[in-house]
């Protein structure tokens, strides 16, 4: 099976992608997009399960377990800044009904029904900047390590135009701790304008994977194991959504040797 997942058109539930554990050859994440017409809705109950829904662009309101959340969202389209999540627990019934057009991901990952259902607004996610000239990114933390739930982590990046991001390369697939921890990923892609274009390599140090990909908007990259740098193509700035899982919820990642020369102080 190829890494590279291209967007096809949305299915009769509105669907984009719907990618499982299975499907992926892999044990933790799960992920879909969905696009809802005004008044649409989605149900799920995830028994072992649980979820971290992103508005993408839109609104919906949501509920949960009998108790109704609201209407969040508001972006009209992921790049800009104010992003709205709804995080629900395994076990629990979850709804999002539309209110006008819009787009959800679905980022899921083995869980307990132990944590309570809670929305995740903007003044939830903190944002930072990480690098310097071409490798300068912008992040946002929808659901880190340091916020609660169960294996999800869940985080937004935009890469401006002509940058790279996951950059020097890194990995994260070895239960190695506290050097490095395992954990699968995926990355899904929006470009602006959208006929943009950028280049994803995902590899080993043996070489026994070695994959680079054209990617365009609303491709999803799968990594399974290896380092993973993306590029962004001039003119063209890019979005990325990354959800990460694996047996232990943290993510410590491993730089490659050949590239982490960069990091040095006389290098930034």
């Amino acid at each position: 099976m190829s890494l590279l997942i291209k967007a096809g058109p949305a299915n009769d539930g509105g669907f984009r992608h719907s990618i499982t554990p299975a499907s992926a050859g892999w044990t933790h994440v799960g992920f879909e997009t969905a696009r809802l017409a005004s008044g649409a809705s989605l149900t799920r109950e995830e028994t072992a399960r649980e979820t971290c829904l992103v508005l993408l662009a839109g609104r919906a309101r949501v509920s949960a377990g009998g108790t109704d959340f609201g209407v969040i969202g508001g972006r009209s389209s992921p790049f800009e800044p104010e992003v709205w999540s709804f995080y629900v627990p395994a076990g629990m019934a979850w709804q999002a009904v539309a209110e006008g057009p819009c787009e959800i991901a679905l980022c899921t990952a083995p869980g307990r029904p132990r944590l309570p259902a809670r929305v995740i607004a903007p003044a939830d996610v903190a944002m930072l900047t990480r690098g310097k000239g071409t490798n300068t990114r912008h992040v946002r933390n929808i659901l880190p390590e340091t916020e609660p739930a169960e294996s999800l982590l869940v985080v937004e990046v935009i890469t401006p135009s002509g940058n790279w991001s996951s950059y020097p390369p890194h990995k994260h697939d070895r239960d190695n701790l506290p050097t490095e921890s395992l954990l699968e990923e995926t990355y899904y892609h929006r470009f602006n304008p959208p006929q943009g274009f950028g280049f994803q390599r995902v590899y080993t140090d043996d070489r026994s994977l070695d994959e680079t990909m054209a990617i365009g908007d609303r491709d999803v990259v799968l990594v399974p194991r290896g380092y993973h740098p993306v590029g962004a193509a001039h003119g063209y700035d890019l979005y990325y959504l990354n959800v990460m899982a694996g047996p232990k919820r943290i993510w410590k990642f491993y730089n490659d040797p050949a590239h982490e020369w960069m990091l040095e102080p006389a290098a930034r």
